[in-house]
């Protein structure tokens, strides 16, 4: 079967809302080339992130995603609905950067399974470890192992955003607490949150696969009696108060998130916000603090932040 590359060139920024469009058109497989990431990636000989050698010369100083698409009779159509869907990011309040979409024919191959060479067991947190389906891994002391398969969703647990999200849960979710994940892509947060010892996981996201893949690991992982994944559109389908709000999403997003995130928090509560880029992380700060909120911990991976803050009348 022959498989053709869909490369976009665009910036840190808009990687994540890239793959999800790519991811949307039925891309299987991801590879993303930001010259940004290679001195942190190289430090980490298990990363599951691939990058190129030849990124070392590459003249262009954005981001390469590259997707993998089966050839197929409606491959024309795709390939424009993602080229439409790139000259959209910038409604969204991101830089797209050139946004160049190109495409290449990859050699005669099953890359269905070649790519999966990529994607090696790997530890994100103290505890959390992600491991793809068809790897081994021999668990030490108090692992936990998260189950998760690449697929129509993004969140495979390699991103720095979903990182460092994973290590503000370890650190903040106790047990018997309950946890609202905004956005929830593969449902990797929701997984990690009930397995750190939440009871009640509400997992939300707005993309009929997102929730369809986010359910099937969800009962992959032998959670399900613990989290729910519901389809809508932020807090929308949300009822009650939380103990831990996570929201992996983007920093325009995150500041809107900031007007009601209060009432859906309990008093001692924390909402853990990721996927800022650098550039936005005073106004994501600005716009917390504005809406009765206070800053606790902050982490910064590449060219992304994460940021916890809680209610300010808690101490």
């Amino acid at each position: 079967m022959k498989w053709i590359e869909v490369q976009v060139e665009t910036t840190t920024e808009a990687v994540e809302a890239v793959s999800n469009i790519l991811y949307e058109a039925g891309a299987i497989g991801l590879v993303i080339e930001d010259p940004n990431d290679i001195i942190f990636t190289s430090k980490n000989e298990d990363d599951w992130d691939y990058i190129d050698p030849e990124l070392l010369e590459n003249e262009f100083e954005g981001v390469t995603v590259k997707g993998y698409l089966e050839e197929s009779e409606d491959l024309i159509d795709k390939i424009e609905l993602i080229r439409q869907n790139v000259e959209k990011i910038p409604q969204y309040n991101l830089d797209k950067g050139l946004g160049n979409v190109t495409t290449s024919e990859i050699d005669d191959q099953d890359w269905a399974n070649t790519w999966k060479k990529y994607y090696k067991p790997k530890k994100v947190g103290n505890r959390v470890v992600i491991k793809p389906s068809w790897e081994t891994y021999e668990k030490i002391e108090d692992d936990i192992i998260i189950e998760l398969d690449p697929g129509m969703a993004f969140g495979t647990g390699t991103h720095e955003t979903t990182i460092m999200c994973i290590q503000q849960l370890e650190k903040y979710v106790h047990n018997l607490d309950t946890v609202f994940d905004i956005g929830c892509g593969t449902g990797i947060l929701s997984i990690a949150a009930a397995k750190l010892g939440a009871v009640s996981i509400i997992g939300i996201d707005l993309d009929q696969d997102s929730v369809r893949v986010a359910r099937e690991n969800v009962r992959k992982n032998g959670v399900a009696n613990t989290v729910q994944i519901k389809e809508g559109n932020l807090l929308d389908v949300i009822e009650g108060k939380g103990n831990v709000i996570v929201a992996n999403i983007i920093a325009s997003v995150i500041i809107d998130l900031s007007k009601d995130i209060i009432r859906f928090l309990e008093e001692d509560g924390v909402f853990i916000a990721s996927g800022i880029i650098f550039e936005k992380i005073e106004e994501v700060k600005d716009a917390l603090k504005s809406n009765g909120l206070k800053i606790i911990d902050e982490i910064i991976m590449g060219e992304w932040a994460c940021i916890v803050s809680k209610p300010k009348e808690v101490d």
